[in-house]
């Protein structure tokens, strides 16, 4: 799909933030100063993924790459069966404990419109949701992981996890977990890039942090005809029109308002000349929902009202609901890991309440499993920001360094509290 993933060699880098931040506490055996030769070349790792970007499931190329950088670190990764992601073990001290840290590392199939020497290469397809900072961060995170397990000083075995596929369902956590990449591990952690904080700021919140997500794909046929006979058809583009404007509003009213119940239709479709009823329409969207009891609901409410939306109209429906993810629901004592690191990391003022959002995270499915958390990496750029998922998306470099920092101090304490 790409051409191989090599680092350049040359080319200015955006400044970074290498320096221990004020109120933070040094990272150990001088691994800041190690951090600080090592943000170039995360930047341009950065770049070059952002430059070479993969989509959901063919993170061939990306994987290897990440392979080659853990391996020069003196590591041992291993691809996943299919070969598009990479997990890697930073063994420190025999019978320790083992805690995971998780990247995505896929891209969305959208056009890169930026005006930047890092601008997407491949046509149609460009990393808009920051996973290439996720992944050069975990990079960053398991070189000086396996210094300090060089030096005899890691307590435990950190997992790498650079997890392909998050964008699509079926979700890449779930082939991560059926590889074996949470044997024996007692926490995980994750960051994720969010514009909406600035660099220095990390989210945190207890409890949901994210939404469930489904997809919804409603197929309608019947027999079409000329749009001067509409009795001798099934008027296909009303039925769509009602599908598509009346089922989300009756659906949100058949849930308690708190849960947040988000039904939004991004395509709809149907025929292709202006004097011809057609035969099939289809519309396809997402249902997002913020508490778990309506997510377990929604497939059930959602099929009745489509059913009773378009009985009227005679058209013949096919249902397809596709399970998503559930909520990311951070546990208590990750989040207090999470918490004691960003202050390490940061200093005290690096720590910010963060909201639930809409958004849907795979992450969530290792936190069937396991406890874990997920946390808001600020990468917040001068001037109006843009949104995830919006070709544009960029982000302010310095938050490499910061989820560095953030990350090996969280794989510090995760480990020594779970001595």
């Amino acid at each position: 799909m790409t051409s191989a993933l090599t680092l350049p060699t040359s080319g200015q880098l955006a400044s970074s933030w290498p320096e221990t931040p004020p109120g933070s506490q040094p990272l150990p055996r001088e691994l800041d100063h190690l951090l600080a030769l090592r943000v170039p070349g995360l930047i341009a790792t950065r770049r070059h993924l952002h430059s070479h970007p993969e989509l959901s499931g063919n993170e061939f190329e990306t994987a290897a790459l990440i392979a080659r950088e853990l391996s020069l670190a003196g590591l041992n990764p291993r691809l996943l069966p299919k070969g598009n992601g990479v997990i890697c073990d930073v063994n420190g001290v025999p019978d320790g404990p083992v805690v995971a840290l998780r990247a995505d590392i896929d891209a969305l199939p959208l056009d890169d419109p930026k005006d930047v020497p890092y601008r997407s290469t491949v046509e149609g397809v460009c990393h808009a949701c920051g996973h290439d900072v996720h992944t050069s961060i975990l990079l960053g995170v398991g070189m000086l992981l396996a210094q300090l397990a060089d030096l005899g000083e890691l307590d435990g075995r950190v997992r790498l996890i650079f997890q392909p596929a998050e964008e699509i369902l079926p979700c890449g956590s779930l082939e991560v977990i059926e590889a074996g990449g949470l044997d024996d591990v007692v926490q995980i952690f994750a960051l994720h890039c969010d514009p909406n904080l600035p660099v220095g700021k990390v989210g945190l919140r207890v409890g949901p942090i994210t939404a469930a997500a489904d997809n919804v794909t409603v197929r309608l046929s019947g027999p079409g005809g000329h749009t001067a006979r509409p009795h001798l058809t099934v008027d296909m583009v009303d039925a769509l029109g009602r599908l598509i404007t009346e089922v989300p509003a009756l659906v949100s009213r058949r849930v308690p308002a708190n849960s947040g119940l988000l039904l939004v239709f991004g395509h709809a479709s149907a025929g292709t000349r202006y004097n011809v009823i057609p035969s099939e329409a289809s519309a396809s969207g997402t249902l997002r929902v913020m508490d778990r009891d309506t997510w377990e609901r929604a497939p059930k409410i959602v099929a009745q009202v489509v059913r009773d939306v378009i009985a009227p109209t005679g058209a013949t429906v096919d249902l397809e609901y596709l399970r998503g993810r559930p909520p990311v629901c951070n546990d208590s004592r990750a989040i207090q890991v999470l918490t004691a690191a960003t202050a390490a990391a940061l200093g005290p003022d690096g720590i910010a309440e963060t909201p639930q959002s809409m958004g849907g995270e795979d992450f969530s499915w290792y936190l069937e499993y396991v406890p874990g958390a997920l946390a808001r990496l600020g990468v917040g750029r001068s001037g109006p920001n843009v949104d995830l998922h919006r070709a544009s998306f960029d982000v302010d470099e310095r938050a490499i360094a910061v989820g560095v920092r953030v990350m090996v101090q969280t794989a510090l304490r995760a480990l020594a509290a779970a001595r």
